[in-house]
């Protein structure tokens, strides 16, 4: 398949600005681009003719108004597609459903869904937030990330098998899986779009059953994204 030379570049250069909250000079971001630097002011340039890249005082490059802007009109669009597979997820599992999303360094439950026909719930609710290390929800999370020296246990052990569960760590008796969400290529980790979808419930929570439904979420969630 063929693709645009400069339409790629100006993509892979968005994911780079997205990726560097600090900013990064136009000189990191050619050698980044493997480009010449007056190729990289022409990219940047375009991309701040759109508002998608915006320059400090000091001449770094940052994220513009106009990603954040692409941002929000992305949220209307998750909801509605994701809304009637975390249902469908939750019926299955007979456990509350939700879609977290990293926020700095917490976690923020942004969706959840609950089983229909069930007595027993965990309070689990929009806006709850927790740190981002800490819970399913978080550590899936994590575990979408590069490989750092820093990682935990439980961070590497999320990795290896494509989903974390945890007991107890967010409320006494819950039993919380999570797999990560991973965005297509192109929207970079800092966009503030990084995610997961998991099931908590108190005690007589098949893990193994639940593991494998959760796994199954989030690659139709991803399906659903990417299309």
């Amino acid at each position: 398949m063929s693709t645009l030379q400069t339409l790629d570049r100006g993509l892979r250069a968005l994911d780079i600005v997205a990726q560097s909250p600090s900013g990064i000079s136009v000189a990191d971001l050619a050698r980044e681009l493997d480009v010449h630097r007056a190729i990289c002011y022409r990219i940047v340039a375009t991309l701040e003719d759109h508002s998608l890249v915006a320059r400090t005082a000091d001449g770094r490059i940052r994220l513009g108004v106009a990603a954040a802007v692409l941002a929000s009109r992305f949220e209307p669009q998750f909801a509605g597609d994701v809304q009637p597979v975390l249902h469908a997820l939750a019926d299955e599992t007979r456990a509350t459903a939700f879609v977290s999303a990293a926020q700095g360094q917490n976690c923020v439950v942004i969706m959840v869904a609950e089983p229909e026909g069930t007595l027993l719930r965990v309070g689990y609710r929009v806006g709850s937030s927790h740190p981002i290390d800490r819970g399913a929800a978080g550590i899936a999370i994590l575990a979408l990330r590069p490989e750092s020296p820093s990682d935990s246990d439980v961070v590497r052990q999320a990795r290896a098998d494509g989903y974390s569960l945890t007991r107890g760590q967010l409320e006494h008796g819950a039993v919380g899986i999570a797999s990560g969400i991973a965005l297509p290529q192109g929207f970079g980790s800092s966009a503030g779009l990084e995610r997961s979808v998991g099931v908590v419930a108190i005690d007589g929570l098949d893990t193994e059953r639940a593991a494998d439904a959760v796994k199954r979420t989030a690659r139709e969630i991803e399906h659903l994204i990417s299309v």
